[in-house]
């Protein structure tokens, strides 16, 4: 990945939530939550995708709605709801881009709560 391209996630990824580049320790650390739709490719079938998020990145992962071949031999489409800290997500987020996975996402970030 070029720098180039990897400064324009970093921006696409601060605006899924909604992160003010100034901001304190304090708000980084606050609950927040970002939508996401992923689609994992058939190639990844065996590779726990959604499982690291939440064991190597500390996210709460709600799946609402996937779309699977039922013989698993098609890519898989995941809409997926993010829960964590700015700084948990941003790494979730992170990791998915380093997969070359194809992300689209949706900005509902909540700071003080869910």
């Amino acid at each position: 990945m070029t720098t180039n391209g990897s400064n324009d996630f970093q921006e696409k990824s601060r605006e899924l939530l909604q992160i003010d580049t100034d901001s304190d320790s304090l708000a980084a650390n606050r609950p927040t939550q970002t939508r996401i739709r992923i689609r994992i490719p058939k190639e990844y079938n065996d590779e726990p995708v959604i499982s690291r998020l939440i064991s190597h990145y500390g996210v709460t992962v709600n799946i609402a709605a996937a779309l699977l071949g039922a013989n698993a031999r098609d890519d898989g489409w995941f809409d997926l709801e993010l829960r964590g800290t700015s700084p948990q997500i941003q790494s979730a987020l992170t990791y998915l881009d380093e997969m070359d996975l194809e992300m689209w996402g949706t900005s509902d970030s909540e700071e003080d709560g869910w």
